[in-house]
């Protein structure tokens, strides 16, 4: 999809585009001076960097910072009917919102947008957008949440997000509590099902 994408950004006359996978985002001289970053909000990194969003005091870092000194506007592409994905790009203070489900000649129009500091959102996703709003899990119940679905134990959740064990498992019965599932897993599937991990 990244190649596809950028092929067809490369048609645009004033654009210069760089196609680089979020593990070579930080690397120097990689996207030196970028404008406007286009990611996908079902990539693994993506996920990761926002869920850094998630835990207080975590001092992070802007997309694109250390490499081109700067920082990148954030535009990111979603599915519809995945809530979850725009409210944490909202909460990660991405500009556009585009629906990768339709057609591609949007994207041109967003990336200009959003590199003149000005938001962008699609309006296919417009109802997505108020569901997000609704999301009942807190910042800290998604970083336990999204560890879960990776496979984590609560010994190791409890490790990365610097918690007890035992506060690990009242996030976990509270989350299962909150999204209406039955036990964990099923929490899990409800929450991607709405792009909430």
């Amino acid at each position: 999809m990244r190649s596809a994408l950028a092929a067809l950004l490369g048609n645009e006359p004033d654009f210069v585009v760089t196609d680089t996978g979020w593990c070579q985002m930080g690397e120097p001289g990689r996207c030196p001076g970028s404008q406007v970053s286009v990611v996908d909000a079902d990539c693994p990194g993506w996920r990761r960097h926002t869920d850094l969003y998630a835990t207080p005091g975590a001092g992070v870092r802007g997309l694109a910072d250390g490499a081109g000194g700067g920082r990148s506007a954030v535009i990111v592409l979603t599915s519809s009917g995945k809530p979850g994905n725009l409210r944490r790009a909202y909460a990660a203070n991405a500009l556009g919102f585009v629906n990768k489900d339709r057609s591609a000649d949007r994207l041109p129009a967003a990336i200009r947008r959003v590199a003149e500091g000005k938001r962008f959102v699609d309006e296919s996703l417009a109802v997505e957008f108020l569901q997000a709003a609704d999301m009942p899990l807190t910042p800290r119940e998604l970083s336990v949440l999204s560890l879960s679905a990776e496979g984590a134990s609560v010994t190791e959740i409890a490790r990365s997000l610097h918690l007890c064990n035992g506060t690990v498992r009242n996030y976990l019965a509270a989350i299962t509590r909150k999204t209406g599932a039955r036990n964990r897993v099923d929490a899990i599937r409800i929450s991607r099902f709405a792009g909430w991990v």
